[in-house]
């Protein structure tokens, strides 16, 4: 299905991206490229190692209350220097207005990665970009793509707070949930989106110029704005072309291989949440379902192929991330937070080892964004 024509600069912007070695990052983490395992084979070394262990240092890197708004929910990292972001910034859009009223917030906002950082207003839309719940950066100029529940749209962000196109709800977008970046090795680039209102997830492809539904059955829960579960927490790892599902509802993570090799209406998650059917049924598995799992909702790719986890339904004084590896073992669980539940949602994390990896959070109880370093 053929989308709205991407500005000529837009369209050059993300392939520099894939040009000047973006290709070899993952979606919404810019880190390099994993060594972690792909579904199928187990990469001991990398499957194995716990990089949450080595996190002791808990930082407050600054708020998000930006015209009073708050709740901050979408959270990435800026790969270049462009319009109001540096290289190396957050990325983060709030969820709530400044009357803490669920799903009517409708900013972006810019923080250097040091302690003590003051929020920068890049863009701001009641119409536009209410209730944004995930953004993904591109690697090169910074575009901005938001998932935005409450307005139900998709809309497209220059670093400048310029509003390039919005892809309105239709065809493939009901309550978007979830938002990455994917620049793989072969294949053209994309975003992947996932909607909370129908469990399907979206790629749009700016290269052919194409929206697709590829995957379906994704559980839901119908939440209203503050209890929503659905697919969302999506990462991409460009080493093993593999996109990564969050599944709040059924307390799972799945692991789409081949993601952008997977074709229109191909894949379908059974009603039992654990196999798949379809004609890419074979490429796509659980990687992990259970506890300690409780209405997962983020994530973040640690640069071994690793991945972190958020809870939202824990009980109070809890506020878990909990780390696991492709092969499907839990390797340490974290309560970052020990106040109201549910204040874990954005995630993003840079390094290319144990020693200098950072693992950014969103934490809702302070309206901030924290990071575990080493």
């Amino acid at each position: 299905m053929k989308i709205r024509a991407y500005s000529r600069a837009f369209v050059l912007s993300l392939l520099a991206g894939v040009a000047t070695g973006c290709a070899g990052h993952s979606a919404a983490s810019g880190l390099p490229p994993s060594t972690g395992a792909n579904v199928t084979v187990a990469n001991e070394l990398a499957s194995g190692d716990s990089i949450l262990k080595g996190l002791k240092k808990h930082v407050k890197i600054g708020s998000t209350v930006v015209n009073g708004q708050q709740n901050p929910y979408g959270l990435d990292l800026a790969r270049s220097s462009a319009g109001k972001f540096t290289k190396g910034d957050l990325a983060v859009c709030n969820f709530n207005d400044k009357a803490n009223v669920q799903g009517t917030g409708y900013t972006i906002l810019a923080l250097h990665p040091v302690p003590g950082s003051k929020p920068t207003l890049v863009y701001s839309s009641k119409k536009v970009l209410q209730g944004c719940d995930a953004i993904a950066l591109s690697p090169s100029g910074d575009f901005i793509w938001a998932a935005d529940f409450v307005a139900n749209d998709n809309p497209i962000i220059a670093p400048t707070g310029k509003l390039v196109m919005n892809i309105p709800a239709g065809k493939v977008l009901d309550h978007p949930f979830g938002q990455a970046f994917a620049s793989p090795a072969k294949g053209d680039t994309a975003f992947y989106e996932s909607n909370a209102g129908n469990g399907t997830i979206v790629r749009f492809d700016v290269v052919k110029n194409t929206e697709a539904v590829i995957a379906k059955g994704f559980k839901v829960n119908h939440g209203k704005p503050g209890s929503i579960l659905g697919p969302s927490g999506l990462q991409y790892d460009a080493k093993n072309d593999t996109l990564y599902v969050v599944d709040g509802t059924n307390n799972a993570v799945y692991a789409l291989a081949n993601v952008t090799s997977i074709p229109e209406n191909c894949l379908t998650l059974d009603d039992d949440a654990v196999h798949f059917s379809g004609c890419n049924a074979s490429s796509a598995k659980v990687v992990y379902m259970g506890k300690p799992l409780n209405g997962p909702i983020s994530s973040a790719l640690l640069y071994n192929g690793n991945l972190a986890i958020g809870n939202t339904l824990d009980p109070t004084g809890k506020n878990l991330i909990i780390e696991l590896s492709t092969a499907g073992k839990v390797l340490d669980v974290v309560n970052i937070d020990k106040g109201t539940a549910g204040a874990i949602f954005g995630m993003v994390a840079t390094g290319t080892s144990a020693a200098n990896t950072v693992l950014y959070f969103n934490d809702d109880n302070n309206n901030d964004v924290e990071a575990l370093e080493k």
